[in-house]
This record gives structure tokens, C-alpha cells and sequence, in this order.
């Protein structure tokens, strides 16, 4: 029979126990080993079959076993060591307390998904992840953030195959009851309410769900609550699902209704109140609707909120291709704003021209979340090196006039965060080497000094610990394995040959991720037969581990799983390949550390970083991937291999992907094989231990999320914030009435005239030109912008390359026709083709960039051909 009613009874903790139930709310236990081992102390057995997690286990022990904990001292000893433990991270000082000027108060950092837990499955891929390890290491260095999500209900789908290989999805409900979760109350004790207009008269109600990730609260908003009617209650059913007017509902109740749970909260609890949003991906760009709705109750105009919701903006995109964004019929947003709907007080015209891709290579009746987001931002950043240029090309229509390598958007390398992917058993070596207080630090915080103690680390002991934790994966595997095998329909008498799956003495290679076409998930079985000899080479044999989900309504890439699976199956190869569905937190963290190799091989430059890989060189593994992402940052020879590439732009796809394949054939054969069973005279492979120690210090302090999180506060949160406070009320009016008069006579700005003090096409090296320039200013005044020379390497083409930007002065008054002249030097620091051009760009000390407004005038061609603008 099938139960009418679901509730949840949370057990009675004895008095000298209740410390538990804290340690169980607040999601630290995920990275902290002593919380985790306290947990698995009160039932070993109930621990594991909980799946590791604390609320569970709390509600399956028996009462007569919580009886005799509360009576045992040595468990009330560490109990209190461990509470005293969290209350000491959550209270004492950290590396944020201990900068220097005035950092932000607090940041509001807003997601579609967060990976925190498995326990708390609210994340789909690497965004969430990112998400998650961001809050982590934000709580580790003491930075004052406010996590904002929405609460799925079926969070995202469970994997499993059919018996022929084909994806199956599986949509659980979660009871929030169950989960580590507390609503947010009012004074009075009634569930806080966020609530938005629809359409219609219609309404959208949410609750506000608190889950504490050690000193960061994350809310996270549920609309499945009876107030709501039955379509309202399912905006948060499940992520990344639905059509268009679902996706908008998600994202209005993410951004709108984050910024109006984020103010609940403050509130409620005395929070200091975000003087930085920081939007993770579009998806939330309507966080700055609703942030400039408050500052027009508060008498600003549409421009002047607009100016002053910027200057404490900050965008992150995460994609490199116009297609991973979202994008929405302009008539579908019209209708869900204005005098009806949600946002009254803002005009919608107005709305949907921050959104709509008005530039050349637009779909003008698409509106970009992407694009509103970044011009709702002051400052946006890619996620690597490579991804920072991408969005720069991607995006550089909406700064017409500028070269891409000027687009302001810069770009901060994603990171992990160490204490939840590395491996209990990295950790212990670490902490052997150096002491635990070092270790704890070298994993939150970095620095490589504490890095470079792995140097001291002997061979021996290396060798060893990744022997044993490729051992523990192979027992991993065996057992994920056959349960995977029993849900495609198999019986017992049938799975024998699962005990002789894989084999800890062989080099291991994983490959595991979402699988769009991008990523090539069955690029390695370019050559079957080649991988077959890889597989089954009678010296130096590789094995494979691969996971991933695609999408539930993308079917090429539910064809590319079935493909590995089929090949997978094949009784020759099963022993050395093997596919695990439902890939996730809890079995990421087994995958890394015991994998020898970890491959990617996605289409050049469409990962924009790819952090998985990170987690591997984390616990000693190595990379074998295309330069692309992270990888292509900060690829050495020490630590890794790069996959030769063939992404010219006349490459056929099918070559492309038989030569990519080829070379990592290649490499595998000649090189990674050779290095990892070639026995030096200690018996040892000792060019692959020499390379694990180097991946562990030369990478190490690189990948981490804590340095991540130093580069947002340094580089993008504490700027931000001084914006932020400099635009008062009067600024932003100031500073909106400016841009509208610049832009309004930007069209009576010219370079009228260059001349330089060199008339020749040669010059010596550490020379200066004295460069003078007759500009037309029109109704502007020299205050109102910067006349820059330009200079650097000419390519070709005659185009300046790595440009240096040198500003020019007025000298004397205008002349008679209202024209200025620029005087100012320009020094030769370089040798061989050399150029310079001049240049008039809006200025004004609230701009965060001259390129912020999109103006720039440059000579006319005649101009430029009488000054001689060339050197050879």
C-alpha cells in the first residue's frame, strides 16, 4: 500500500548528545575528517549504509544506542572536542580578518546549482560544483558571503542504464524536512515568504531554506508550498527542466526573489547587508532588476539605479559558446514585467533593452541573460586564462570600436576546494610531512612554501599511497559495478567475472563529466582496435574508468553512453574498461584519487576551465589532456601531457577527430605507458613519482579554491565595494546624466590632425617620438575624455599588437573652431615593426574602464596615412 501523507519524525538526542544535532546541521562534516569520523563512531554499519550522511544516520539509531553514547565518556570527550572545534572556525579569526582595508561587508553570491554534498544533491555539473567548493573556501578564509539557489525538489536525475546500454532517468523526491535544513522564521515563528507577480493577477510564493555551509549561509528558495497553485508549485520541481516560461519563472525567483530573501535574512538575523552581488552565470541577471526596483522606491530614475546597481555588480560567465546561454522570446519577458506583473515601477521597454542582442550578429527578438548580465555589471570575468579571451570574442559586440583583448572582461581561474576532493589518505601523508595545523592551511589557503615540503616525501611512501588508493577504487568500481549490472537485469550467477574487473598493479586512467558532443566522451574509441592493444598489452596494460550524464533531452549524447557501454560489455575488454552510471559528488571523490591518469579530450577551446582534472593533480594524479581550460594555463612537461590539437579552422571534424585520436594513441603508447611501468634501479618508476611530486607542488597551491576566492576578493568583490560606496544617490545621477550627454554628442568628437617629431620610418631603440594631436571635442570638454596614443608590435596586417596605452595632455586653449591640442611622449621600448595610433575615449573617475560605454574615435584614414603611423 501506498502511504496518503509523508512527514518526517526527527529523533530525541539525550541531553549530553544534543551537540550532534548542530555538527549535523551545519554541512562543514562534509570536508572536516574529525566531524565525519565522530559520525561513523555512533554506528559504523548505519554510517555507511546512510551513504555518509550525519542527518540520516541520526535518524535510523536506535534509541538504546543513543542511550549508552550519552553514558560513555571517551564519546562525550570527543564530542565536545569537536563542537568546541566548529565553534572555534565559526567564531575565531581568519585570513579575511586579517587583510587590510576596507573589504566588503558582505557579498550575496547567486547560483542555479550548488554542489555541496552528495547529502544535498542540488547541482547537475561543474557550475554547481564550482558553486559549492566557492562557498566552501569562502568559509575557510572568513570572506562574509551569502549563498543564493533555489531548492529542487527533485534535485537533479539519478542515472541508470537499461540492459542495452541506454541512459534510463530517475527524478526522487526530497523531503527538505530530511535534508540538512532549517526554514527561515520570522519573529513570530511563521515561515518567511518571498513572494512575486505573475501575469494575471497571478502569484508566486516561496519559502527560504537555510543550509549552513560552515560559516556561509546558502538560501535556497521552494515554491512546492500549498499557497502556490499547482503550476507555481512546480517551478522549483527539478533542474535545468521545463520549457522557456519554466526556465523564467526559475530565473525570476532566483534573481528577484534572491535579492528579496537575502534582505529577509539580513533582517531577520543582523546580517550585514551584500555591498557586492556576485552572479554566477546569467541565470541570475535579474537579481539587478530588482535591486534597481529598491533604489526607484528610494526616488533614483531608471539611469541613475541603473549606474549605482552596476558599480556593485560582478559577472561570471562560464561559457564559451553563444548556445550554452540562456536566451528568451522578448514577448515572454515583456509579458512577466510591467504594470501587471513583476517589477511595476520599471519601465519594460527599458528591461528588454538591457537584454536584447542589439549588436551585429544578434537575434534582436532573443533576450540574452548573458548579455542583460553584463550590462547590469561593472566588472565580469571568465573562468581561465584561454575562457577570458573567448568571452572577450564572444562578447566584444557590445563594445563596438574596441579590439577584443580590451573587452572588459577579465578572467579568474577556476579552482577546488582540496579538503573536500582530497583523499583522507593524501591528507594524512601531508599532514605527516609538515604537522596537521600546516597541512589544514596548505589546503585552504595555499602558499607554496607549504607546498614544497612535498619534495621531502620519499619515493617509497608515494608509490605506496597511490598503490592503495587505486586498490580502494578498484573495490569501488567492483562494487558500483555489479549494482549497475543487477538494475540492467542481470542475476547473481551471471556477475562472476565482476570480482577480476580491473586491477590495482595496473595504470589507471579516468575519464568522467557531463557528456555533450563537446567533450567527446568516445573519442578514445577512434581506433578500437588500438585501444583494444592499450587495454590488453601484455606488459604495460591500461584499464579505464568513465562516467557521466548527458542531458535527459539530449539523445546524441544518451548514444554516445551507449556506444562506451557496448564496448564496455565486450567480454575481451570488460576487465579493463568499465562505464559507472549516476555520476556524482559521492562517487567523484573515490574516482579522483585512484586514477593514475585523468583524461580530457574536448574540442578545443570549448571548456572553459574543466576543474575535474584539478581534483586529480590534487590527490597526485596526472593530466593527460588537449590545452584547453586550466590545462592550457599552466601545462608543464613536469606534471602531465598535452594532446596535440588540430583545430585549424578549414579541419574537417571527422579528420579532426581521427588526428586528435591518433595522438593521444600516441602518447599513451610511447610515453605514458613507458613512464609508469619502466622500473628505475630503486625498483621504483621513478620519472612518474618525479612527476606526482611535482604535480602535488607545482600544481597544487595553483588549483585551489581558496586562491580563487583571494583573486575574487583582491581583484573583482573589494574594487566593487569601493565603487559601490562611491555611488551615493547624487553620484549615480551625476554619473547617469554624464553618460547621456557623452553619448548624446559623441557624434562631434574627431581626430582632426597627428603629427610626430620624426618624419623618417626608422628610429633606435629607447627613443621617444613627441607626439602632438588636434582633436574636435564638440559640446564635451577635455575633462570628459582621455586622448590616449596607442602603441606596440604591428602584425602583417599592420595591426598593433600587445598595445600599451599612453595618455596624452592638452596644451593651451581651444582654437577658434572649438579643436584642442594634445601634446605627449611616446618612448620606443621595443624592437623591430612598430606602430602607434591615437585614440578619444570617454572619461570619467566612476568609469571601472574607458571601454565601459562603448565610444571610442579614432583618426579617419587620411589622418592616419599623413601621420606616418608605421615604424619598420
Amino acid at each position: 500500500m501506498k502511504a496518503i501523507r509523508r512527514f518526517t519524525v526527527r529523533p530525541v538526542l539525550p541531553e549530553p548528545l544534543r551537540p550532534l544535532s548542530d555538527l549535523a546541521r551545519n554541512l562543514r562534516w562534509s570536508w572536516h575528517a574529525g566531524t565525519r569520523d565522530l559520525f561513523r563512531s555512533v554506528d559504523p554499519g548505519r554510517w555507511v549504509a546512510a551513504g555518509g550522511d550525519p542527518m540520516r544516520l541520526l535518524g535510523s539509531v536506535p534509541t538504546e544506542r543513543l542511550t549508552e553514547l550519552a553514558g560513555d565518556r571517551d564519546f562525550l570527550d570527543r564530542l565536545a572536542a569537536v563542537a568546541d572545534d566548529l565553534d572555534a572556525y565559526m567564531t575565531g579569526e581568519r585570513w579575511y580578518q586579517r587583510q587590510s582595508g576596507r573589504l566588503p561587508a558582505a557579498v550575496a553570491y547567486f547560483s542555479p546549482e550548488f554542489g555541496i554534498t552528495a547529502a544535498l544533491p542540488q547541482y547537475s555539473g561543474g557550475l554547481g560544483i564550482l558553486a559549492g567548493d566557492h562557498l566552501k573556501a569562502a568559509s575557510d578564509l572568513g570572506a562574509p558571503l551569502i549563498g543564493v539557489g533555489l531548492l529542487y525538489r527533485h534535485g537533479y536525475f539519478r542515472q541508470s542504464l537499461s540492459r542495452d546500454g541506454w541512459q534510463q532517468e530517475h527524478y526522487p523526491v526530497l523531503d527538505p524536512h530530511e535534508l540538512p535544513l532549517d526554514q527561515l522564521k520570522e519573529a513570530d515563528g511563521a515561515p518567511a515568504q518571498i513572494t512575486l507577480a505573475l501575469p494575471g493577477d497571478r502569484s508566486l510564493r516561496a519559502r527560504v531554506w537555510v543550509a549552513q555551509v560552515g560559516r556561509i549561509p546558502l538560501l535556497l528558495l521552494d515554491s512546492d508550498i500549498e499557497e502556490n497553485d499547482l503550476i507555481e508549485r512546480g517551478v522549483t520541481d527539478r533542474l535545468y527542466g521545463g520549457g522557456s516560461e519554466h526556465r523564467l519563472l526559475q530565473e525570476m525567483l532566483l534573481g528577484i526573489g534572491g535579492v528579496r530573501a537575502v534582505r529577509a535574512y539580513c533582517r531577520l538575523t543582523g546580517h550585514a547587508a551584500p555591498e557586492v552581488f556576485h552572479t554566477n552565470e546569467g541565470h541570475a541577471g535579474f537579481l539587478g532588476l530588482e535591486r534597481m526596483a529598491e533604489l526607484r522606491a528610494e526616488g533614483l530614475d531608471f539611469d541613475a539605479a541603473l549606474e549605482a546597481v552596476r558599480a556593485g555588480t560582478v559577472f561570471t560567465t562560464h561559457t564559451p559558446v553563444p548556445a550554452g546561454i540562456d536566451r528568451f522570446d522578448r514577448e515572454l519577458v515583456a509579458r512577466h514585467f510591467g504594470p501587471h506583473a513583476e517589477l511595476p515601477d520599471l519601465e519594460v521597454d527599458r528591461i528588454l533593452r538591457l537584454g536584447m542582442e542589439t549588436y551585429p550578429g544578434g537575434e534582436p527578438n532573443l533576450f540574452n541573460m548573458a548579455v542583460m548580465g553584463l550590462r547590469l555589471a561593472q566588472r565580469a570575468n571568465g573562468v581561465s586564462l584561454l575562457h577570458g579571451q573567448v568571452s572577450r570574442e564572444m562578447f566584444a559586440g557590445l563594445w563596438p570600436g574596441f579590439d577584443p583583448e580590451e573587452v572588459p572582461i577579465t578572467s579568474v581561474t577556476n579552482g577546488v576546494h582540496a579538503p573536500t576532493w582530497v583523499a583522507p589518505e593524501v591528507y594524512r601523508l601531508g599532514a605527516r610531512q609538515i604537522g596537521t595545523q600546516r597541512a589544514e592551511e596548505a589546503l585552504s589557503i595555499g602558499d607554496s612554501d607549504r607546498w614544497d615540503s612535498v619534495a621531502d616525501i620519499p619515493d617509497q611512501d608515494i608509490w605506496d599511497l597511490r598503490r592503495s588508493l587505486r586498490e580502494l577504487l578498484v573495490l569501488e568500481v567492483r562494487e558500483r559495478l555489479r549494482a549497475s549490472w543487477r538494475q540492467r537485469g542481470a542475476g547473481t550467477a551471471e556477475l562472476g567475472w565482476i570480482d577480476g574487473v580491473l586491477d590495482p598493479d595496473v595504470l589507471t586512467i579516468g575519464f568522467a563529466r557531463r557528456v555533450p558532443s563537446y567533450k567527446r566522451l568516445t573519442l578514445m574509441l577512434r581506433d578500437r582496435d588500438r585501444l583494444m592493444d592499450l587495454l590488453l598489452h601484455p606488459d604495460r596494460p591500461v584499464q579505464i574508468v568513465v562516467a557521466g550524464k548527458a542531458h535527459p533531452a539530449d539523445d546524441g549524447g544518451k548514444r554516445l553512453i551507449q556506444e562506451l557501454v557496448r564496448f564496455a560489455d565486450d567480454p575481451r575488454v570488460r576487465h579493463r574498461i568499465v562505464f559507472l552510471p549516476d555520476y556524482g559528488m559521492a562517487m567523484a571523490q573515490k574516482l579522483y584519487p585512484g586514477c593514475d591518469i585523468w583524461l580530457n579530450n574536448p574540442l578545443r577551446p570549448l571548456e572553459a576551465c574543466g576543474t575535474s582534472g584539478m581534483k586529480a593533480a590534487l590527490n597526485g594524479g596526472l593530466n593527460l589532456s588537449v590545452l584547453d581550460g586550466w590545462w592550457d594555463e599552466w601545462f608543464q612537461p613536469d606534471f602531465g601531457w598535452a594532446i596535440p590539437t588540430a583545430d585549424g579552422a578549414g579541419t574537417d571534424p571527422d579528420r579532426r577527430d581521427d588526428i586528435e585520436a591518433a595522438a593521444l594513441y600516441d602518447l599513451l603508447e610511447q610515453r605514458v605507458t613507458r613512464a609508469f611501468y619502466e622500473r628505475g634501479r630503486s625498483g621504483l618508476p621513478d620519472r612518474w613519482i618525479e612527476m606526482v611530486r611535482r604535480t602535488l607542488s607545482l600544481l597544487g597551491p595553483k588549483v585551489l579554491a581558496g586562491r580563487m576566492v583571494r583573486e575574487y576578493v583582491d581583484r573583482l568583490y573589494t574594487p566593487a565595494a569601493h565603487a559601490h560606496r562611491a555611488m551615493t544617490a547624487d553620484a549615480a545621477r551625476e554619473l547617469a546624466e554624464w553618460k547621456a550627454a557623452v553619448r548624446g554628442a559623441w557624434h562631434g568628437v574627431t581626430v582632426d590632425h597627428v603629427e610626430t617629431s620624426v618624419a623618417s620610418a626608422t628610429a633606435e631603440l629607447g627613443s621617444t617620438l613627441a607626439l602632438r594631436v588636434r582633436v574636435g571635442l564638440g559640446r564635451l570638454r577635455p575633462e570628459d575624455v582621455e586622448v590616449q596614443a596607442v602603441a606596440g608590435r604591428v602584425d602583417e596586417e599592420d595591426r598593433i599588437t600587445e598595445a600599451a596605452a599612453v595618455p596624452l595632455k592638452p596644451v593651451g586653449a581651444p582654437g577658434a573652431a572649438g579643436e584642442w591640442v594634445y601634446e605627449g611622449p611616446l618612448s620606443l621600448d621595443r624592437t623591430g615593426p612598430f606602430g602607434y595610433t591615437v585614440r578619444v575615449l570617454p572619461s570619467h573617475r566612476l568609469l571601472a574602464s574607458g571601454a565601459e560605454l562603448g565610444l571610442v574615435a579614432v583618426p579617419p584614414e587620411d589622418v592616419a596615412e599623413a601621420a606616418g603611423l608605421l615604424m619598420r
